[in-house]
């Protein structure tokens, strides 16, 4: 029999009585996304049972689409340990935590009509402009009581927001649990963003200065303090790029560290079109931004799909392990010092 010939496709069985996480397993004998699918639970599972800093990339508008309480879940959890995101998630974090909703919509919906009555559609989701406009004014009185004489992190920024954030909140979120939980948010490219927009309706009483190149440098200090790291990527985009370059970076701050050694992402971009969202890992290992032996799967799925199915099996089958798991050692939070 030819050595290809080893493990042969199982068909699916449908069980009334399985739980998620025996789904997936059973998926991983099957073939195409499923099985790419259950890699990625199992991937997932094998950073928890080593000494892994595990890295969240967020990108798309996964919080208006209802992923908010996952990412949460995930912080509080420690099945991640530092989160990279677009400034839009964040923003729309701090919108529903103080509150406020998105709405669910027809795609097709009539645009114009929206305008009128001031509502903004993302997909078939919508969201008011009025009300997004008062998370404006509160980012912004936020921000005026920042100090205008030094630059911050983005990570002190979101830092001390989510500390605001907390005393007001209508409902826990991401901003506020990864403060709680002192999991480090970054956030790479926060003028591209709403949270941007609140900050020039604070520039009359002074700019909030942003040390982005600092961002650059604590996060290829978490990968050189660590024993090995993984990625995950929800979509792709800056937060891909920020947590893939530490291991460029790295080299430069005094060692080499070979690669990310866990990596999955979940995409429906494809690599032909050479974009970083579709962006293979094989691709990434001639950077050397993946290890060559990684243990890595791209699934090609809406992350509204897969996220909630891996993370419902993760819940299930790692309870004893995510109990046990410590935030890696993180020497920038210093209470005295952010809170100046």
């Amino acid at each position: 029999m030819s050595k290809f010939l080893k493990n042969p496709v199982s068909p699916f069985e449908i069980d009334p009585n399985l739980r998620l996480k025996d789904i997936l397993e059973a998926m991983g004998r099957t073939a195409f996304q499923g099985r790419c699918l259950s890699s990625a639970f199992k991937i997932w599972k094998r950073m928890l049972k080593t000494d892994t800093t595990i890295f969240l990339g967020l990108s798309g508008a996964m919080v208006p689409a209802g992923m908010r309480k996952i990412i949460k879940y995930l912080i509080e959890s420690r099945l991640i340990d530092c989160l990279v995101s677009t400034g839009a998630n964040l923003f729309h974090d701090a919108h529903e935590t103080r509150g406020h909703f998105h709405w669910q919509t027809d795609a097709c919906a009539n645009d114009l009509k929206l305008r009128k009555e001031r509502l903004d559609r993302i997909y078939d989701v919508l969201g008011s402009d009025r009300e997004f406009c008062e998370t404006d004014r509160f980012i912004a009185t936020f921000a005026s009581t920042l100090d205008k004489t030094r630059a911050y992190t983005t990570r002190e920024f979101l830092y001390l927001l989510g500390e605001r954030l907390s005393k007001v909140a209508k409902e826990d979120g991401i901003l506020t649990s990864a403060y709680r939980c002192k999991v480090p948010i970054y956030c790479p490219a926060i003028g591209d963003s709403s949270i941007g927009i609140s900050l020039v309706v604070d520039h009359p009483k002074g700019k909030v200065l942003f040390d982005t190149i600092k961002d650059v440098e604590e996060m290829a200090k978490l990968v050189l303090s660590s024993k090995s790291t993984g990625v995950i990527y929800l979509g792709g985009g800056t937060p891909k790029n920020f947590i893939q370059q530490t291991e460029v970076t790295a080299p430069f701050m005094g060692r080499r560290v070979g690669g990310h050694k866990y990596a999955i992402q979940i995409t429906c971009d494809s690599p032909q079109w050479g974009g970083l969202s579709g962006c293979t890992f094989e691709e990434a290992q001639s950077w050397g931004k993946i290890s060559k032996d990684a243990h890595m799967v791209t699934v090609y799925c809406d992350t509204t799909i897969a996220l909630p199915l891996i993370v419902t099996a993760l819940a299930q089958e790692e309870s004893h392990i995510i109990k046990k798991r410590k935030l890696p050692r993180i020497p920038f939070f210093n209470r005295k010092v952010e809170s100046s």
